[in-house]
């Protein structure tokens, strides 16, 4: 459309515009149908053009109709009276001599979603699926779908799935595509069996499948992936006549063709080395790697599973999976996982020389995974082990840091898979004890030390080093090192051994708060002063070997997982009922309620609550006031409200409710109360209802304390092309009391692209209080007078629940942590990361009414704990939190205890947060 309609607008244009739509002239009139539709386009609200709008569809100018028809779809949801003046015209236009016509009327009623318009669709659907042109025919099948999706029981009984199955026989290819598409579709939502190949259907299929669009083929082949042969003659006439579409341009034609191709070669009986046809599949499935990385990504999650099922499949392509310098990472890690799984004598050479080469590169996580990879190989190829301990041990003795650690770990786990082998790498990895920082490093080398201990000569010496820092140690390291010394004792029960069993045991069961440590060496402890014998039963027993399995998927999972080639669930490596199930519970909640039924919000955070019928509503009734309403009223009543007045807050004189439901100012510019006046930033404030979810409204919000109340501050964008007015407001049970003061919410009516902020008064009842899963989570649904109920979760933080007044005293700090039980306690560690200043996080937490109570210095330790406490509302919780930390070291806690253990763990969640930046990881 040309740029000039887009120009400025001025006053009275609409007006204009209504003018010109009555012009007698005919290209008077398109231009202003073309203004309107850039207006349209631009967001501007030109309903009220519709019925000069309409008027002009009675044209033979096929672009005059395309205009009219887009506009019609775009307002007869918001104007379902007016738009019935179009249905004569559909039903003509169905009618036209025009093909083209023909076709852009049945499909503009499939769009138009108004029940009243959908009852017109039926005779002029029935009569264009049997059209004399095949693509008006074809536009009829996909228009069957939209109906299904609007009423379903239409469908069944004007017959519409019979003349569906008819298609499938029609002359046209594109047609027989359509409909193929159309049943597909409708399968996916229908309990019945909808689509069912015959034999006679099945060569009608494969007729249609060499002449219809790429996307046709696609629809075509995922419907023959359904269908289950009955003999292996079936199976490889299929096969053949596929066979052709391996060599598409398209790859979701080509990924489609492998999977019907693989699953036929299934009910052929035939082997993949006997059958011919795994020779052609290999070059298809290579040229898909030639593509843009997001299609080589999807391409190689497939390839994956393939590779799993059908080993020998690429074993002579294997320097196709090798990492290019220019490729994402994401596809770099996806190919090393193929290259594992293709490796073979053959080519152990070359590929141990890429992972060797790929250790050098800049990205951490890709060197990390190559030099596992070479690990895998390992566990995979008995015969290959010494070649690649031969490059473990080239990668150590490059002596940098993070490559020595992470060959560590892989060596370790070939010991493990090859006991008492390759021994003489040991001495190697002990040269590099003092350079290993990484937990998993360290305690893959200590476990080596207790393994062998015997054929170490200083094990006890190297042990020594590591129980001198045993205390500030990862657990997992603690773990092992308690571990390794008692296995040291066992083989050499020496004086020193000894001496290092009594302080290792010493510092596991004292000051120690892990209780997996302190049980294991409490177990430890027991066995050795009762049988020391058997404590060597216990610890030097046969252990099973790491499997050669690495990275395989179950049996069951990857023949699912073939047969769902070329989907999204080839890509997540996921069945479809594991992702797929949630959506359809929710359109069919979106269905139920738009038909009044009983609605319910979804998981995470939108659980558990149910919405009346409309049988019901009558019963909810109206509202007499704040006060009763406030104690009998959940998110429900929302629905309830009807027509009922909203409750008026009896403390505002009666001209300011007038003056916000009137919209008097503009919004985005009215003058609000006194408790408004400290509105943040719009760009602070995150998006809670997106545009889409509320049909045109978008709503950012934030809940703090302001002058010792909880306010939500709100910000509504308007985006539809309707005025917005008297919204309320409901919140869902919750773990705080949380409601609001008053539903009815004081915003002016907002416009057509413009917005309005205000402040929603909140208050907090101890009574109301519910315990939740996530105390954190606010359930909110908010109502206006067009749009209707939007349902969405804002998210607590502490500064909306904490007491901006009331202050924990030391004494009830120390009182409170001694009385609360160790199950109310969560803590998070941060070993890698340093405070640089503590000042600053002390200011931050007292932002959020986190109060340092006292500091104090751990006995012969450089390590300080701060003691900070608030009071959460409405009840007077003390949340308590221990701060712990070493000057200028690495090695932070943070540790914090409340009755409500769901709330510690919220407490802990937003403090780990707000720590995260002020630290700084070394790691």
């Amino acid at each position: 459309m040309e740029g000039r309609y887009f120009a400025t607008t001025k006053k009275g244009e609409v007006a204009e515009w209504k003018i010109e739509l009555r012009n007698m002239d005919k290209d008077r009139r398109k231009d202003a149908v073309k203004k309107v539709i850039a207006a349209m386009t631009v967001g501007k609200d030109v309903s009220s053009l519709f019925p000069d709008v309409v008027n002009c569809m009675q044209t033979d100018d096929l672009e005059m109709k395309k205009l009219v028809y887009l506009y019609l779809i775009n307002y007869a949801k918001s104007k379902p009276d007016l738009a019935i003046m179009a249905v004569n015209t559909f039903v003509k236009d169905s009618q036209d001599y025009n093909p083209l016509i023909r076709a852009l009327a049945v499909r503009t009623m499939g769009c138009i979603r108004v029940d009243r318009i959908t009852e017109y669709l039926c005779d002029p659907l029935q009569k264009c699926l049997k059209d004399r042109d095949p693509y008006v025919r074809k536009t009829a099948a996909i228009c069957v779908v939209k109906l299904h999706d609007i009423s379903p029981r239409l469908v069944e009984d004007h017959g519409f799935l019979d003349q569906l199955r008819d298609l499938l026989s029609d002359p046209n290819p594109m047609v027989v595509a359509n409909a193929v598409a159309a049943l597909s579709e409708i399968q996916e939502h229908s309990e019945v069996e909808v689509l069912k190949i015959t034999k006679m259907m099945l060569s009608k299929l494969l007729a249609a499948l060499g002449e219809c669009t790429e996307w046709g083929q696609v629809f075509i082949l995922d419907a023959l992936a359904q269908y289950d042969t009955k003999d292996t003659r079936e199976a490889e006439m299929i096969i053949e006549r596929v066979v052709p579409r391996l060599q598409h341009v398209n790859g979701a034609v080509v990924m489609s063709a492998v999977k019907v191709i693989l699953k036929n070669v299934e009910r052929s009986g035939r082997s993949e080395t006997t059958f011919p046809i795994y020779r052609k599949l290999a070059p298809s499935l290579v040229s898909l790697l030639s593509a843009e990385p997001e299609v080589q990504y999807v391409a190689l999650r497939n390839i994956n599973l393939i590779v799993q099922r059908y080993p020998t499949l690429l074993q002579h392509e294997v320097k196709v999976f090798f990492c290019k310098y220019n490729d994402p990472v994401y596809v770099k890690l996806e190919k090393l996982d193929i290259l594992v799984k293709l490796v073979s004598m053959k080519n152990i050479d070359q590929v141990l020389l890429e992972l060797k080469e790929y250790s050098t590169e800049v990205d951490l996580v890709f060197v990390r995974r190559s030099i596992g990879a070479i690990g895998r190989c390992a566990v995979c190829l008995e015969a290959a082990t010494e070649r690649c301990i031969s490059v473990l041990v080239e990668i150590v003795q490059t002596r940098v840091n993070f490559l020595v650690q992470q060959a560590v770990i892989v060596i370790v786990d070939i010991f493990r898979r090859y006991p008492n082998r390759f021994e003489g790498v040991i001495t190697i990895l002990c040269e590099n004890l003092q350079t290993l920082d990484d937990p998993e490093a360290k305690a893959a080398l200590v476990w080596v030390l207790g393994e062998y201990a015997d054929r170490i000569s200083n094990a006890s010496d190297l042990l020594e080093t590591f129980l001198e820092t045993f205390p500030e140690e990862e657990p997992q390291v603690q773990l092992q090192l308690l571990t390794s010394t008692v296995k040291l004792f066992l083989k050499n029960p020496s004086q020193k051994p000894q001496q290092m069993i009594q302080l290792v045991l010493s510092n596991a069961t004292g000051e120690n708060d892990n209780p997996d440590l302190r049980d294991r060496a409490y177990i430890y402890w027991r066995l050795l002063s009762s049988d020391p014998e058997g404590t060597k039963d216990v610890l030097f027993s046969k252990k099973p070997a790491i499997g050669n399995n690495l990275g395989q998927l179950d049996p069951e999972l990857l023949q699912g997982l073939l047969a769902n080639i070329s989907t999204i669930s080839s890509v997540y490596h996921e069945l479809p009922d594991n992702f797929v199930s949630a959506e359809n519970r929710s359109m069919r909640r979106h269905r139920t309620s738009s038909s009044g039924g009983v609605v319910s919000f979804g998981e995470n955070g939108e659980s558990g609550l149910d919405l009346p019928t409309e049988s019901t509503k009558s019963a909810v009734g109206g509202y007499e006031g704040d006060k009763e309403a406030s104690h009998k009223c959940t998110i429900d009543d929302l629905l309830g409200l009807g027509d009922a007045p909203a409750p008026v807050d009896q403390s505002q004189p009666h001209h300011e409710e007038q003056s916000g439901e009137q919209g008097t100012q503009p919004a985005g510019t009215e003058e609000m109360p006194s408790a408004e006046s400290a509105l943040p930033p719009v760009d602070s404030m995150p998006i809670l209802l997106s545009v889409e979810k509320g049909k045109g409204l978008q709503i950012r919000g934030t809940i703090m304390m302001q002058e010792g109340t909880p306010v939500f501050h709100l910000h509504l964008l308007n985006t539809s092309q309707s005025n917005l007015s008297g919204f309320r407001i409901q919140f869902n049970k919750n773990a705080f009391g949380l409601s609001p003061a008053s539903q009815h919410v004081k915003a002016p009516i907002v416009e057509p692209s413009s917005f309005a902020q205000t402040v929603v008064q909140l208050k907090m009842d101890s009574d109301a209080i519910v315990d939740t899963a996530a105390p954190s989570v606010l359930q909110v649904a908010v109502k206006n007078d067009v749009i209707g109920v939007s349902y969405f979760v804002a998210r607590l933080n502490l500064e909306s629940i904490l007491s901006t007044t009331e202050r924990l005293s030391p004494a009830r700090f120390v009182e409170c942590w001694q009385n609360l039980p160790s199950e109310c306690e969560k803590s998070k560690s941060f070993p890698h990361a340093k405070i640089e200043d503590i000042e600053e996080v002390v200011a931050k937490l007292e932002e959020s009414f986190l109060h340092c109570l006292a500091r104090r210095k751990v006995e012969n330790s450089d390590r300080l704990v701060l003691f900070l406490g608030g009071v959460v509302m409405p009840k007077s919780e003390p949340l308590l939190i221990e701060l712990s930390y070493s000057q200028g070291r690495n090695g932070v806690q943070c540790c914090v205890k409340c009755e409500r253990t769901k709330l510690g763990q919220m407490a802990l969640e937003a403090c780990c947060q707000m720590l995260e930046q002020y630290m700084v990881n070394e790691q």
